[in-house]
């Protein structure tokens, strides 16, 4: 059976696809077609950008966008003094923050977050943790988060490990 076998129908709530570097995670998460909602992290070529171009970028992509959240996950990651600049003067953690703010605000059915954690500060990381424990359970949209682990303190629906 593919691994992509394993992971459809995808259920709703948080589904952790798992495996060491090369294992074909991200190729799993770029496959789900294009309900999915996939981005870079790192946001590659985007480095004209600020945060509010990538966002908008994402929103005129996506109906379901939710401002509100938007702009409280901005408050929750700390981003407000990175606002304004250009992405080539953000860390790596920083960019990351503001793809994850796009992904997570886009109200997409399927949104996959691949290894969401890397390059996170802590605070950062414990409101990205908080944030996907209270969509656990959501009835209707799915996470499909692809890391090197299942984080245990997150109730997943569905593990697929690839080898």
């Amino acid at each position: 059976m593919t691994p992509a076998a394993d992971l459809l129908p995808l259920p709703p709530g948080l589904v952790a696809v798992t495996g060491d570097e090369g294992a074909g995670k991200t190729t799993l998460l770029r496959s789900l077609g294009p309900d999915a909602l996939w981005l870079d992290l790192s946001l590659p070529g985007q480095d004209q950008q600020d945060a509010q171009g990538v966002w908008d970028g994402l929103r005129q992509r996506c109906p379901g966008w939710n401002p509100q959240l938007q702009q409280d996950l901005v408050q929750a990651l700390d981003l407000p003094p990175q606002l304004g600049k250009t992405l080539f003067m953000l860390s790596t953690g920083s960019r990351r923050k503001v793809a994850l703010v796009g992904l997570l605000a886009a109200g997409a059915a399927v949104t996959c977050l691949d290894q969401p954690f890397a390059a996170l500060d802590a605070a950062s990381a414990r409101v990205l943790r908080e944030f996907l424990a209270d969509m656990a359970d959501h009835a209707t949209r799915t996470w499909v988060v692809a890391d090197y682990q299942a984080d245990p303190r997150l109730a997943w629906r569905r593990h697929v490990a690839l080898d």
